[in-house]
């Protein structure tokens, strides 16, 4: 389990680790993503980032990723971050950290 779905904001991302991974479990639209934690331009947490209208957007230089691909959609990042699997039981949040829905490898 990554987290329980009451710790994710409303709007926003909560930062997890699962099984030594860094997630970011973001609720945009009424929907939950999971997406590396990691900004592929300067390797800081996403989570600590706004989101907005389906992207997260990095707090230090403001790239931004779309939710459901990982691809970035403002610089000044070029590369895509993985995105992955989640699924929501009862209250526990589910991500599957080894299976990335985009075949994009960690930073890590």
């Amino acid at each position: 389990m990554a987290c329980q779905l009451a710790d994710v904001p409303e709007v926003g991302a909560v930062g997890v680790v699962v099984d030594g991974v860094p997630v970011a479990v973001v609720r945009s639209d009424d929907e939950v993503h999971a997406i590396h934690d990691v900004c592929s331009h300067a390797e800081v947490a996403l989570s600590e980032g706004e989101v907005d209208d389906g992207e997260i957007e990095c707090w230090l230089h403001g790239s931004r990723f779309d939710l459901a691909s990982g691809r970035p959609t403002g610089l000044p990042a070029t590369e895509p971050v993985p995105v992955y699997p989640v699924k929501i039981d009862g209250d526990a949040v589910l991500v599957d950290v080894h299976h990335p829905l985009n075949n994009v490898r960690s930073y890590d």
